[in-house]
């Protein structure tokens, strides 16, 4: 108990200051991507307490430590949630999404998922599985139509809400849809991807989508004068009614990205994450020079010798 008490204690040290000091990294250097841990997610998803560090769960969402993290079955009824635990802070970001959106159904199927950046985090409700009437950008997947429309299903689109705005349900979002596009996401054989990229000094955001093969990628949208809440966070949801499919997220990769504006559209890693990446060594990394590093060591140090001696018997 003592260990775990001690551990708990270190990560939340580290969770602290672990954003803040990656950003700042970042910040000083204007040619490459910096990965950022807390706002990423790969399997196992869960350590040995079943939780992540990172990421909270609820809701009917299932955890499937080698394939997913499934918010939705194939059945009606059901609502599930995947939100970052700390607010993401980084000026510049870019998150690319693997997703897979599944099930039985050949014919009508639905609702679809969901991608925030909101003020709010964690609240249940008839958009996609999240609340109404939220504050900031929401990033709809969507593979039921509820109108008609001169566009085909499966539909990505992207709103921003101010709060007291409410989603407009009848018409699948058209009365505040910013940007959209058609993309046929729905139970592919070649790995589904999002890749949402985003820059405050443009206001500038950029979603490209693949669906078709690997590391092809087809802009769904940009939008401009796109100020997002402070602060804000990331989360993923859905839910389904008297229609359904599984809806997963396989992976979530976020990186700080550099402050020149052109990069939105014109720059891309697709270098996967290094797999002995930790949030601690990112920390120490990034906040050496501060009063905050010497705080983190001495704490580690004395929680470790502390651990190692009762390990001794």
């Amino acid at each position: 108990m003592v260990f775990l008490k001690k551990s708990f204690a270190l990560g939340a040290i580290v969770a602290l200051f672990a954003t803040v000091g990656v950003a700042q990294a970042a910040s000083d250097d204007d040619s490459v991507m910096e990965p950022l841990r807390t706002h990423s997610i790969y399997m196992p998803y869960i350590d040995n307490d079943l939780q992540n560090r990172w990421f909270d769960f609820g809701g009917d969402t299932i955890v499937n430590t080698n394939r997913h993290i499934r918010l939705t079955q194939d059945v009606p009824s059901q609502g599930g949630w995947l939100w970052s635990r700390l607010p993401l802070v980084a000026p510049n970001f870019q998150v690319d999404i693997q997703f897979e959106v599944d099930g039985k159904g050949d014919g009508i199927v639905g609702d679809g998922f969901a991608v925030w950046f909101t003020k709010e985090r964690a609240e249940t409700g008839p958009v996609f599985g999240n609340r109404d009437r939220f504050e900031g950008l929401g990033i709809f997947f969507d593979t039921y139509a509820n109108g008609r429309h001169s566009h085909s299903f499966p539909y990505v689109m992207a709103m921003m809400g101010d709060g007291r705005t409410s989603y407009d349900n009848d018409n699948d979002g058209l009365a505040n849809r910013l940007g959209g596009c058609e993309s046929d996401f729905r139970r592919k054989l070649v790995p589904t991807r999002a890749r949402i990229t985003y820059n405050s000094g443009s206001k500038q955001l950029h979603l490209e989508l693949q669906t078709n093969a690997w590391d092809e990628w087809t802009t769904c949208f940009t939008l401009h004068d796109i100020v997002l809440p402070s602060p804000y966070y990331l989360g993923f949801t859905s839910h389904t009614g008297e229609v359904h499919d599984n809806h997963d997220i396989i992976s979530v990769t976020t990186n700080i990205i550099p402050k020149s504006e052109d990069y939105v559209i014109h720059r891309v890693n697709n270098t996967p994450p290094p797999k002995s990446a930790s949030g601690l060594g990112t920390v120490v990394k990034y906040v050496a020079g501060s009063g905050v590093f010497v705080a983190i060591v001495v704490f580690a140090y004395k929680a470790a010798t502390k651990n190692n001696n009762m390990k001794r018997f």
